[in-house]
């Protein structure tokens, strides 16, 4: 015979069903609202720009002596005219996000949205579009600042600066693929990333679904408030892969603020060229454990250098910050006012001491030669290069080569030789360099005020530059 349960047992289990879905569901945050109040002031940025393209013969090519009833005479006439060349007009389209920040028309999105662009068109939710100007655009922090013609616009509320934390829900609205107002939601998943593209930049990282569209759409909190602009994806499809990263509101509005005042942007510059401190270094310095920025050379005629730092010197603190790494160093920096002090902390010798240096204004040319060996770039040269993946080799057709992707050129001898972002420097003075440390190693054995051989290889094949060093090594 089976035994009946205790009739308050039953009411009891009975309750507890009713209540656990209610109680998961508490606990889940609803964004209704907040898409309601907020989507308006989210926009659509697509941009267009022109471009000439030769319609002429490849460089050094032929067309063979064909018979002329040879049907590949009718193949050269169609694709290369007369063979004297010309120039045809091919414009490029590319889509954006953007959110506005004033009721008569400033808008914030990212500089790499609307770079280069000759058309920028702003797209509302009601279906409105007004043609944009870029009021500024800044490439250090890849914030830009544009303005549409009109009045009485609904605007997003910026965050007030208050403590973000991680673990801490946030939505965005942005346009991926081109598909207007789409609204994703995650957390915070840490704060103050660096990325070894941009320096200057302590990065939100977070999980929320961003995909090419996103770029310059805002990232709210749980306020309602924009706590950030949706800059960048880390992926090996193109596609999200759980880590976005999203440039901190107060640093944008900065910029912005600048960029409508100015014209442009000033950022604070020490001078000095850094790496992270390894466990073996940390043993060798006296340190118990890895942390701070170690110096490895001091820009001559710099406040660095004025402040008495040298070569050697572990920065542990900057006013008041604790570096536990030394890409923390650069946004701290740049974020300082030009001309003014800052008390710094330094290891030397195994025993720390505080300097203070006055910072000058960081030239635009540092922007791209400024060197970290965390941040793979070099500034004798002018270059900022980067690992060579296997993804790089896929999409350059480059599966058999070693060597590192150029990802931008500055100002200096690399751009003065013809090398351009996309190549891949293979060789250079007779040194194979298959990696970042052997690039370094290479461009630091450099003879001074010599011309040497480089190798890049490009989508049309392998090429030697010819390359003058510096005379000033």
């Amino acid at each position: 015979m089976k035994h009946l349960a205790h009739p308050a047992r039953i009411v009891l289990l009975v309750i507890a069903s009713l209540l656990l879905p209610s109680a998961f569901a508490a606990g889940l945050p609803d964004f209704t609202e907040m898409v309601e109040a907020n989507a308006p002031a989210v926009v659509n940025i697509s941009t267009t720009q022109h471009n000439n393209v030769s319609q002429g013969l490849p460089h050094n090519f032929q067309i063979p002596d064909l018979p002329e009833d040879s049907p590949f005479n009718d193949f050269f006439r169609r694709f290369f005219g007369d063979g004297e060349g010309g120039m045809e007009e091919h414009d490029t389209q590319s889509l954006g996000s953007g959110f506005i920040i004033s009721q008569d028309g400033y808008i914030l999105t990212n500089h790499h949205v609307v770079d280069g662009a000759d058309e920028i068109v702003v797209r509302l939710a009601d279906r409105k579009s007004y043609d944009a100007k870029v009021i500024g655009s800044d490439k250090g922090s890849d914030v830009a600042l544009l303005k549409i013609e009109a009045k009485g616009l609904p605007t997003v509320k910026i965050s007030d600066g208050k403590d973000l934390k991680v673990g801490e829900w946030v939505l965005a609205i942005g346009s991926p693929f081109g598909f207007d107002h789409t609204v994703t939601a995650g957390i915070v998943s840490a704060k103050g990333r660096s990325l070894p593209s941009e320096n200057y930049v302590p990065f939100i990282q977070t999980d929320v679904a961003i995909n090419p569209g996103n770029s310059g759409g805002p990232l709210f909190d749980m306020d309602g408030e924009v706590v950030g602009i949706n800059s960048q994806i880390y992926s090996r499809t193109g596609g999200f892969m759980g880590l976005s990263f999203a440039i901190p509101i107060d640093l944008a509005m900065n910029v912005a603020e600048q960029l409508r005042t100015r014209g442009h942007v000033s950022r604070g510059y020490l001078g000095v060229l850094i790496q992270d401190v390894t466990r073996d270094l940390a043993e060798s310095f006296g340190l118990k454990h890895p942390k701070g920025a170690l110096v490895s050379r001091v820009m001559a005629d710099s406040p660095a250098a004025k402040a008495g730092i040298k070569e050697g010197d572990i920065i542990l603190s900057y006013n008041g910050h604790a570096l536990l790494n030394s890409a923390q160093l650069p946004p701290l920096v740049g974020a300082s006012s030009v001309e003014g002090a800052a008390e710094m902390t330094i290891l030397r010798d195994r025993k720390e001491q505080t300097l203070t240096v006055k910072l000058a204004e960081l030239p635009a040319e540092e922007i791209t030669a400024q060197v970290e060996a965390k941040a793979p770039q070099q500034g004798k040269l002018g270059l900022l290069v980067a690992p060579l993946s296997d993804q790089d080799r896929k999409r350059l057709g480059m599966e058999e080569v070693s060597g590192v992707l150029v990802k931008q050129v500055g100002p200096g001898p690399a751009k003065s030789a013809g090398i351009r972002p996309g190549d891949v420097l293979v060789m250079l003075g007779g040194k194979h360099i298959p990696d970042l440390e052997a690039f370094r190693q290479v461009v630091d054995a450099l003879p001074a005020d010599k011309t040497v051989a480089v190798l890049v290889q490009r989508r049309e094949g392998p090429i030697f530059l010819a390359l003058r060093t510096p005379a000033d090594k």
